[in-house]
């Protein structure tokens, strides 16, 4: 089966320490037989090999067991969390699934056998192949979400090679590829893995503090949110040696506060995609935004600034999109980026580049001059049409304490003139708008209009 490795990596170490849920423990022991246990419910419902099977639910013992046996048993598996219960319904049609799982709070899956038959294309490969899949769906923040489809055969081969043992927290969701890739990391290493019950930075902490996590896993927008609110300051984090960041770009003036904040941990950018994976990451220190990103099956290249990749654990292709890919294989990312020799700095989206005239200009550049201040608490930089430019330069901004109108004022005109101190006249924004409204998704990363 794909999944041996892994069972006998829990088979060796049946006595340690896998999961801690809800603040209970779990050893390898007991998920080897919870997942001996789902194999045998796999069988006892009928579930053939190939079967496009949902689980709705969120990191918990169960759901982790459930994960494995049905990958183990051949199943193309979707993943969805309640955090997307409004677009679900939509997500279960889109996969033509077939049979879905439903977990509750208490960690208790209802089956549900539903009547469509799934015969796309793509799944019809991994079912030649003999192999199970992986369905991802993205945040679909412009038009309907894409749904990837991977071969789960090469996208586990990375986790074969032994690496760290880590104490590591679940905050990357169930269905996000960078949630995927922590719990297949941290339990292929026979480390430790603990959930969450919310992701607010109250409770993330709390848990680090009372569980000794040593790997947080998070977005910059999360990281921001720790500062604002000075969570940082009630916890005990002294047991963190790494926190990866990705998702999206980190601001300058963000990851010099933190190197400030947390000298004795290691910030580390992380970069990956729901078409590729996750790939190895290097930065080349805690302070700096440049990364080399690669490794094992991975190649990259840089064309027109876009940062294209090619793995061998790419996806097989989208449910409901054309293939992104070139003729010969390179994923084009949309992700614009700088070269320095063998590192990159990640700039954003290209589609998120707003054109002032002609003149190109990145949201997080702003966006990191504008955080530098500290009255302001947040800021999301995007482009509005212009008749004349073409587009304008708009920030939404949160102020990091209550003003009144007149403060406000001097507070807009304090925020142009400091980017007129540092920035060329055409990225000085020309509208700031006063937010107090959250800026980000439920997967922790900044909307921008």
């Amino acid at each position: 089966m794909s999944i041996d490795f892994l069972l006998d990596v829990w088979l060796a170490h049946s006595a340690t320490e896998a999961i801690i849920s809800k603040d209970q423990s779990y050893s390898y022991g007991w998920l080897l037989d919870r997942c001996r246990y789902w194999q045998q419910r796999i069988a006892a419902e009928q579930i053939e090999r190939g079967t496009v099977t949902v689980v709705i639910g969120d990191f918990s013992p169960d759901s982790i067991a459930l994960f494995v046996a049905l990958a183990g048993h051949g199943n193309i598996l979707v993943p969805l969390t309640w955090s997307t219960r409004e677009k679900n319904a939509h997500f279960i049609e889109l996969a033509q699934a077939e049979v879905c799982f439903r977990f509750d709070d208490n960690d208790v899956a209802l089956v549900e056998r539903r009547p469509t038959k799934a015969r796309h294309p793509i799944y019809e490969q991994l079912r030649e192949r003999d192999h199970p899949g992986l369905v991802l769906f993205s945040s679909g923040s412009t038009g309907d979400a894409k749904a990837a489809v991977h071969d789960l055969v090469p996208l586990l081969e990375k986790f074969k090679v032994p690496r760290h043992r880590l104490r590591t927290v679940t905050f990357l969701l169930y269905d996000h590829i960078g949630g995927i890739n922590t719990m297949l990391y941290t339990l292929s290493n026979a480390g430790c893995l603990v959930t969450l019950q919310d992701r607010s930075p109250e409770e993330v902490l709390r848990v680090v503090e009372q569980h000794r996590v040593e790997l947080l896993p998070t977005s910059p927008t999360f990281l921001n949110l720790i500062l604002i609110g000075e969570a940082y300051r009630r916890y005990d984090l002294s047991s963190l040696r790494t926190i990866t960041y990705g998702t999206e770009p980190m601001s300058r003036a963000l990851l010099k506060r933190l190197h400030e904040l947390f000298p004795q941990v290691s910030l580390r950018q992380t970069y990956g995609l729901s078409e590729v994976g996750i790939l190895r990451s290097k930065s080349i220190s805690s302070d700096s935004l440049w990364v080399k990103i690669g490794g094992e099956d991975y190649e990259t290249r840089v064309v027109d600034h876009v940062l294209e990749i090619k793995a061998k654990s790419a996806m097989l292709g989208y449910l409901n999109a054309p293939s992104p890919f070139t003729a010969d294989g390179w994923l084009r990312t949309g992700d614009a980026v700088e070269v320095k020799g063998e590192y990159l700095k990640i700039l954003g989206r290209k589609s998120e580049l707003i054109n002032v005239g002609g003149e190109k200009v990145y949201p997080t550049e702003i966006e990191s001059v504008i955080s530098e201040l500290p009255s302001v608490a947040n800021v999301t930089v995007y482009g509005e049409k212009n008749a004349i430019t073409g587009q304008i330069v708009c920030a939404d901004v949160t102020p990091a304490t209550i003003m009144s109108e007149l403060s406000l004022r001097d507070f807009i005109a304090s925020i142009k003139r400091h980017c007129r101190e540092k920035l060329q006249n055409y990225k000085v924004p020309v509208k700031i708008n006063i937010v107090e409204d959250r800026q980000y998704s439920d997967r922790f990363k900044k909307v921008r209009k």
